[in-house]
């Protein structure tokens, strides 16, 4: 009953969006309500839920969920553990003329989500001490999409950069007019202060790839060496002003809905060589939607109207409805693209960066095999992909060897339609599996590498070595924090678990829970009380600590999904929250609102601190969710709920959950024993956390990575998976826990 009301209002509010429009210029004229609406009270758009609350708890009817097709039951546990966001969040999509309503609709959406527990959030890419002869804002910082990943913009330099220089060059990345000015600036401040610029960028990833076809992969382990293969109509500079790059400009028209591309001429596409094969046309971004729509499952949900930006009839195509003439994309000549939508996405621009948008050649994709379902074939890629001498490339640099686990190569290409612009010729990355704790440190002193990241290990030799020639050590001379990133690393809970060893390798990653261990799990999981106690039980400090040190373990801890300062309302906007019409001044950030829900609902939950990173207000850098007296008042709930249902928690007879590591790895193995004994001193031992080592890194990521579905989710909680921006809109991280959403496979659905 409670659903049926929530959803027959946010069913009302639909209505009443129709009726409002917004409350400026741009109102509407057709209304449909004949009552007047006050616009300086605006009605609310959000669902209240009723007060009502059951008279006793029911654990989910397992054997009825068991004996559903999987689609069904995903929706059943969706439904129970996460239908009061989902109705928030679909009345906070369809506010499409507002961006202010909109993010702020989202925000209240997101606290509900948290609310839920299904996942905590833990920590972003950043926040640990590191030293490098990298120049800061040499590239871009913008948060979503891959251009981050294109690097040909940044400067390294042959000594190691003091603190004191890289905080200075970051002023001059402040005040500077535009990136040009930067530019110019920061060389001047460089040769001014000794140091000298290479052309090689010697680095490290831990990464393994999987494909090298950057529209059929949403991973960022294999789009962090794809990127730099191709070009996108737009790009962002590294001031984050977003410029042109294949496309020259575009016009978009007065209803939102066609945007129009020109193509700059005389780009040519080449192989790995170097070879042209022919020039970049408009016709490349139709083709990319038809290998885009063939690969559905990879990057496609960014196309669709639920999940992304409505490209018109593409769902309809995917369905069957209609052919790949009806989508809307078109090259009206070589050099004019046309994208239509079905509505107004305000955010369809921030999303050229991504590999969906990427252009393919149709000739050198049909020379490797590859098909397109568009054309009446059965679809395969044939063999474009599997290698970097597969791929046509557009972009600023080709590949010039490829060693998996070994080395990565990378040399400018000579057809880059901006070779001006490169200021690094030759990139390459060697493989890190972590299991030398001192290797980083040790490469980037010797010169052997740039820079990177200092664990805990590596910042007790470095506050005690000195450099030849200083008499301070290479700490207090080059160390830096930083800066967090956009995305964000959660500790999710699988909630209908179906799998106990890696779904590839029946002898890998075995659980050692018996039967009634795992379906004593599932119930458990799928409590809210329960799952909250293992939220606010979690130490996150102590955790990060483990791999950063003391110092800095709060730095990169996040406390929400989309993070607090992601969006900023430009105009004062005013939402409901639980009945009372709440306004938020122009400027008021994203994380504020979100916490104004949680406030008004009663969770103990920070995500947003006014008076951090010097006053300008934050969401990442403190813990708002571990509180051991909150965890166990939540887990005495479950226990009273769940004894209803015929399940005893104690320490006598627990609940145990599985978590997996890297035995390899001295960190990682660490890292986990800090959360196992964390979490089973804050619940006394009425939860354990069983330990599943791994040899093989790789191997590791069939547990919790490589999974394409729920159901092929071997954990019970993992660490170690997160997501970042693919646009500039709070939708790019919501979309992925609706129903079907990207990352509902972390929680062991869809």
């Amino acid at each position: 009953m409670k659903k049926l009301i929530a959803l027959l209002l946010a069913l009302a509010m639909v209505l009443t969006l129709g009726a409002c429009g917004n409350t400026d210029a741009n109102t509407s004229s057709d209304s449909q309500v004949s009552t007047p609406v006050d616009s300086s009270t605006p009605e609310s758009k959000t669902p209240v839920d009723d007060e009502v609350e059951p008279t006793s708890y029911q654990d989910l009817d397992w054997d009825a969920i068991d004996a559903m097709d999987y689609e069904d039951a995903s929706d059943a546990i969706y439904d129970h553990n996460l239908g009061e966001f989902y109705e928030y969040y679909k009345v906070a999509k369809q506010e499409l003329d507002d961006i202010d309503l909109r993010t702020a609709l989202m925000a209240l959406a997101e606290a509900k989500m948290l609310e839920s527990g299904v996942f905590a959030p833990i920590y972003g890419d950043g926040g640990n001490y590191a030293i490098s002869r990298v120049v800061p804002r040499t590239a871009t910082t913008t948060s979503w999409g891959l251009d981050e990943y294109k690097w040909y913009t940044t400067l390294v330099a042959n000594e190691i950069l003091t603190t004191e220089d890289r905080n200075a060059i970051i002023g001059i990345w402040t005040e500077a007019a535009d990136a040009d000015a930067f530019f110019a600036d920061a060389r001047a401040y460089l040769d001014e202060h000794g140091y000298t610029l290479t052309d090689t960028w010697n680095t490290y990833s831990g990464y393994d790839m999987e494909t090298w076809d950057i529209i059929a992969t949403s991973y960022t382990s294999d789009s962090y060496f794809i990127a730099c293969t191709v070009g996108g109509l737009l790009e962002y500079d590294v001031k984050n002003n977003q410029q042109p790059s294949l496309a020259t400009s575009y016009e978009v028209s007065e209803d939102g809905l066609v945007y129009t591309f020109h193509i700059r001429e005389g780009v040519n596409w080449v192989d790995q060589q170097g070879r042209v094969i022919a020039p970049v046309t408009a016709n490349d971004w139709v083709t990319s939607m038809m290998h885009v729509a063939d690969n559905n499952d990879a990057l496609g949900y960014l196309m669709t109207s639920t999940d992304g930006c409505g490209i018109k009839n593409y769902d309809a195509y995917i369905s069957g409805e209609c052919t790949f003439e009806d989508v809307g994309v078109k090259a009206l000549d070589d050099y004019t693209l046309e994208y239509t939508l079905e509505a107004k996405f305000p955010a369809f621009d921030t999303m050229m960066g991504y590999g969906c948008f990427a252009p393919l050649n149709y000739d050198f994709y049909k020379s490797q095999g590859g098909t397109f379902g568009a054309e009446g074939d059965e679809y395969t890629p044939g063999n474009y992909g599997t290698g970097p001498d597969t791929i046509a490339y557009c972009g600023p640099y080709l590949v010039t060897n490829y060693t998996p686990q070994n080395i990565w190569s990378f040399a400018a290409n000579p057809e880059f339609w901006n070779p001006d612009a490169i200021n690094v010729h030759n990139v390459n990355f060697y493989y890190n599996d972590g299991t030398d704790v001192l290797r980083i440190y040790n490469s980037v002193k010797d010169g052997t590498w740039a820079g990177g990241g200092l664990n805990a290990n590596a910042v007790t030799l470095a506050q005690e070595e000195i450099p030849e020639g200083e008499t301070e050590t290479y700490f207090d001379l080059y160390n830096y924090t930083t800066t967090n990133s956009a995305t964000t690393y959660c500790a999710w809970l699988n909630i209908n678990r179906a799998i106990f060893h890696d779904f590839n390798d029946e002898t890998s990653g075995v659980s050692p829970k018996s039967e009634d261990d795992a379906a004593r799990t599932r119930s458990a999981m799928n409590n809210q009380h329960f799952r909250l106690a293992l939220a606010y039980g979690f130490d996150r400090g102590s955790y990060n600590a483990v791999s950063v040190g003391e110092d800095l373990k709060y730095a990169a801890l996040k406390n929400s999904y989309v993070t607090g300062s992601f969006a900023q309302m430009k105009n004062a906007v005013t939402v409901d929250i639980n009945g009372t019409s709440t306004t938020f001044p122009a400027g008021t950030y994203y994380g504020e609102i979100m916490q104004a829900q949680l406030d008004a609902d009663g969770y103990p939950i920070k995500v947003w601190d006014p008076t951090a990173d010097g006053g300008a207000g934050s969401g990442d850098g403190f813990d708002g969710w571990y509180n051991v007296e909150n965890a166990r008042a939540e887990l005495q709930k479950a226990i009273d709920e769940l004894a209803q249902a015929g399940i005893e928690i104690s320490a006598e007879n627990p609940i145990y959950i599985d978590s997996f590591y890297f035995k390899g790895s001295e960190t990682n193995t660490n890292t986990k024993q800090a959360y196992k004994q964390g979490i089973e001193s804050a619940l006394e031992g009425k939860v354990i956390v069983n330990l599943v080592g791994y040899d093989d890194s790789t191997q590791m990521q069939y547990a919790y990575y490589r999974n394409s579905t729920g159901a092929e989710a071997n954990f019970d909680i993992s660490h170690s998976s997160g997501w970042g921006p693919d646009y500039g809109d709070p939708q790019t991280f919501l979309d992925t826990i609706q129903p079907f959403g990207y990352m509902c496979k972390n929680i062991g659905i869809y």
